[in-house]
């Protein structure tokens, strides 16, 4: 008769990940701050912090203009149709150039309006082609982070090569700004990414003071950098983790296909239950980010009009809106790194 139990087969070697142990290998963590997070302490007593976040990507995405095979299918209002193969496409081309020339004017008057600084992801290729963003942002108060230099998968792109476009993203942000960028988010970022990041900044002797390639937590936290083992002064990765939920790229979806009032409420509801969680002691952040492309377009700009306005309302002091670049500065501030700790 046959056992019902079945023999353990060995660990196929081709599935073993090929980066473990080196620079690249950034250990998992599942057990994060557990039930009992620690105090964010938030300036003046606020109870949740909250970050916009604007990603500027219009004109760095997939093009034959930009050198790629194919035009870009991903979140755009036919996101059901086919790349094109070898030549241009002018409809998605267009669509995108709605967030350059429209949608990042109607947001920036909406915070600005508001005396609500937001923090831009910014694409390097996509800056150089408006420069007048770059200065708009800069004469606004806000800040200027990193989102590469291409909208595009880094996933299966060499580490020499991806090396090259981090150089020549910090600086094409400095030529533009002024200065590096201290935040970095990539989206499609490769497994190297994080470690191919941190090398480059500590090479160029400039400060990275945040990165945001995570969505799983409430809170900042700290992590290990691999490549610092071994150093008697290791200065770790602040991780200010991002938001796929709280995000307008939900209206592209086919998750999560939201109208305008039901992506209102779910903010409210997102933010709701972080500032009771605040108000009982716990306080948190939240994320919500945005494309020009998107929330920009008038239909869906109601829902991001009512949220500002809804958080505009709340008691002077409960809510922190501010930039990453804040929250990354109190939370080393607070909470300084300690190796082997969060």
């Amino acid at each position: 008769m046959a056992s019902s139990e079945t023999s353990a087969t060995p660990l196929d070697a081709a599935n073993l990940d090929p980066d473990a142990g080196t620079k690249y290998d950034f250990p998992r963590d599942l057990v994060g701050y557990g039930r009992h997070p620690p105090d964010a302490q938030w300036p003046k007593g606020a109870k949740i912090a909250v970050s916009f976040v604007i990603n500027y990507e219009e004109g760095a995405e997939r093009n034959v203009l930009n050198g790629d095979s194919v035009s870009e299918t991903a979140l755009w209002e036919q996101i059901d149709r086919p790349p094109r193969e070898g030549e241009r496409a002018i409809n998605a081309e267009s669509d995108y150039e709605y967030g350059s020339r429209v949608g990042i004017w109607r947001m920036l008057n909406l915070f600005e309006a508001h005396k609500m600084p937001i923090t831009c992801y910014a694409v390097g290729q996509a800056l150089e082609k408006n420069p007048a963003v770059a200065q708009a942002l800069k004469e606004g108060g806000h800040e200027i982070a990193s989102h590469a230099y291409r909208w595009i998968d880094y996933h299966d792109m060499p580490p020499e090569l991806e090396k090259e476009y981090i150089v020549r993203q910090l600086e094409v942000l400095k030529r533009l700004t002024g200065q590096y960028p201290v935040g970095w988010y990539y989206g499609r970022l490769s497994p190297k990414s994080r470690g191919l990041v941190h090398e480059v900044y500590k090479e160029m002797r400039t400060p990275l003071l945040w990165e945001s390639d995570s969505y799983c937590d409430d809170l900042p936290y700290w992590v290990d950098v691999p490549a610092e083992k071994d150093s008697e002064k290791p200065e770790g990765m602040l991780m200010v983790p991002y938001t796929y939920d709280n995000n307008d790229l939900k209206f592209h979806s086919a998750t999560g296909a939201f109208s305008p009032q039901q992506f209102f409420e779910y903010l409210q509801g997102a933010f709701d239950t972080l500032l009771a969680e605040g108000q009982a002691g716990e306080p948190k952040m939240m994320t919500i980010g945005l494309h020009c492309r998107i929330i920009g377009k008038p239909g869906r700009f109601q829902a991001l009009k009512r949220f500002v306005e809804y958080i505009s309302s709340k008691p002077a002091g409960q809510a922190w809106v501010t930039t990453r670049v804040q929250i990354a500065e109190h939370w080393r501030s607070t909470y300084p790194y300690q190796k082997g700790k969060r």
